[in-house]
């Protein structure tokens, strides 16, 4: 199984191998305990996205109340309208993609996973994809206030961002060693 593969399954199903996952097709009350689960992740994931839809609408239909942090500016201006973008796509996928597992069948999903390749990887991202748009919609959102902090006249605006962005790089290497551990098992 290639490094991707492993990547994808630890993501999408919590674990960097497939067996399981096969295992539960093997018969019909394991099949919607995986559905049900599947269906309930991205119901989540629209939920996260509609979120974050109103509050980047939000900060795009309103101006900025007090003069010192101004999220108006073209790059803040930006990064939101491309959160909403992301957003908007988040709440697409994740309803198609929930409309499909709706609607689909053990017996179909076994015999397409059967053949491996491209049918096992766009299995996944049917769960995922919803996730990414969702998580990239939040950096922009982040990183538009980011970007409106350190363009800040005021100290406390500035040292927050400043603070922000160490939490950021501190979780991120987290995931990444546990990431890179679970996918080189």
């Amino acid at each position: 199984m290639s490094l991707l593969t492993r990547v994808l399954c630890l993501l999408a199903l919590g674990r960097p191998d497939f067996d399981d996952h096969w295992k539960s097709l093997q018969s019909d009350q394991a099949f919607e305990t995986i559905r049900s689960r599947s269906c309930s992740i991205l119901a989540n994931t629209i939920t996260a996205a509609i979120v974050l839809l109103a509050t980047g609408g939000v900060f795009v239909s309103t101006a900025s109340p007090v003069s010192y942090f101004n999220y108006t500016s073209p790059a803040p201006y930006f990064l939101l309208y491309i959160s909403l973008m992301l957003a908007t796509m988040a709440i697409l996928t994740s309803g198609s993609s929930m409309i499909h597992w709706l609607h689909t069948d053990r017996h179909w999903t076994k015999e397409q996973l059967k053949l491996g390749g491209y049918f096992v990887i766009s299995y996944l991202l049917s769960i995922l994809t919803p996730i990414f748009f969702v998580a990239w919609s939040l950096h922009c959102l982040i990183f538009a206030m980011l970007i409106a902090g350190f363009c800040s006249h005021s100290t406390i605006y500035r040292v927050t961002a400043l603070w922000l962005v160490t939490y950021v790089v501190t979780i991120g290497t987290i995931l990444m060693k546990s990431m890179w551990k679970y996918a080189t098992l």
